[in-house]
């Protein structure tokens, strides 16, 4: 991981902003989300203070001391400095100026995380950032996302990447059955041991609120949890 954190300006819904948290967990990298749904002012306003213009996403690297608009640019200085070539993959290098696909998912997923939740607004942040781990292609990761999104609230993510074959399918589906245990040295045996899972297994979303010192699972008690609480 970075010395210091990656800070990403984005909106769930987007699907630019899609492009780049694929890419960032294909990396296996944490970085701070300041959701700037549309119709919200607080990290909107933060973007054309400190970029000049209101666009997104937009990347804050104070590791190479770095901030950069458009989704293209934004993977290839994330592969330069944290892949393990220095170079984008074919895969990643060339995407369609018209993200359909991405596009697609955001219309399926209900436009969730495009907007802001209006009974919120002006509302200050929670002292302590939340953090929350998931990954980019898991859809129960997406709709707590998304609702943190509209609220507006800041958030750490810890991308916890599938790291192997043997990690493919859900808890109760796995491709291995059996016991699962964990890749040793990676950051799922580490995530292992926080979530303290009798089973020893992993569970994503799973959310932490040091302001309220709550530890959950579960995307639907969770976004009941954030509706709450911050609603």
């Amino acid at each position: 991981q970075p010395e210091k954190a990656l800070k990403l300006y984005e909106f769930e819904g987007s699907p630019f902003c899609r492009r780049v948290r694929e890419v960032l967990t294909s990396l296996n990298l944490d970085y701070e989300v300041y959701p700037c749904p549309k119709g919200g002012s607080k990290y909107r306003n933060q973007v054309q203070a400190l970029g000049g213009k209101m666009q997104f996403p937009f990347l804050v690297d104070e590791n190479t001391g770095e901030q950069l608009y458009e989704s293209q640019k934004i993977i290839h200085h994330l592969f330069k400095h944290y892949g393990k070539t220095g170079t984008t993959p074919q895969k990643y290098a060339h995407y369609p100026k018209i993200p359909a696909v991405a596009l697609i998912g955001t219309l399926v997923n209900g436009v969730r995380g495009v907007y802001i939740n209006k009974q919120i607004i002006d509302r200050a942040a929670p002292e302590h950032l939340l953090e929350l781990w998931g990954f980019e292609a898991s859809p129960y990761t997406r709709v707590v996302r998304g609702v943190l999104t509209e609220l507006e609230i800041p958030f750490k993510f810890h991308n916890v990447a599938k790291e192997r074959w043997q990690d493919q399918g859900p808890a109760l589906l796995r491709l291995k059955p059996g016991k699962y245990v964990p890749l040793a040295g990676g950051k799922r045996e580490q995530v292992v041991q926080l979530m303290n899972r009798q089973k020893q297994d992993i569970q994503v979303p799973y959310l932490i609120d040091p302001n309220q010192n709550v530890k959950m699972f579960d995307s639907a008690k969770i976004i009941a949890y954030l509706q709450q609480q911050y609603g």
